[in-house]
């Protein structure tokens, strides 16, 4: 499978984001519990362990990444079934990570936002969230997951072109 990249970048007060979006044919609290359960998450991106609330840290094993190792997720905002924000701290950077849901008709239209302070690592990092926004949708809508060789490296040279416009 070959898939379009679909990721744009905007410049704003704050830095770079990047925004991902997808359609996903489930309603908005069935696409709330796929990034919010543990049980669901496992699916697609890692199960997570801890007392889940705004404000609080939970533990998320990124089981799709080299060595499958731990990481702390803060939420900084939650809204069920509409919102979530997240920030983890690794070595390489703060991840802030935003996901909006919208429903109509019984589709859900995920918007994922990541912050960055420059465009550095966005080709290495924006085909990883393609790839895992995809997993997302095949968890959801029970397709065949999607190769990881289909993101990276086939999507890095449509990122580094990628030029943020100014807005959102």
């Amino acid at each position: 499978m070959t898939r379009k990249p679909a990721a744009e970048l905007f410049r704003s007060t704050e830095g770079i984001k990047l925004l991902l979006t997808r359609t996903l044919r489930a309603p908005v609290e069935d696409v709330w519990e796929c990034i919010t359960e543990p049980e669901r998450t496992a699916r697609w991106y890692g199960p997570w362990e801890g007392d889940a609330g705004l404000g609080k840290t939970i533990k998320v094993k990124l089981v799709f990444e080299e060595g499958e190792p731990w990481a702390d997720l803060l939420i900084e905002r939650c809204e069920p079934p509409h919102r979530l924000d997240l920030a983890m701290v690794d070595e390489m950077m703060t991840w802030r990570l935003r996901l909006s849901l919208t429903e109509s008709d019984g589709v859900t239209e995920l918007r994922f936002v990541q912050d960055f302070d420059t465009e550095d690592g966005i080709a290495e990092i924006g085909p990883g969230w393609e790839w895992y926004l995809d997993k997302l949708g095949a968890a959801i809508e029970g397709g065949p997951q999607p190769v990881f060789e289909d993101y990276f490296p086939a999507m890095k040279p449509y990122y580094e072109q990628l030029r943020p416009q100014t807005g959102a």
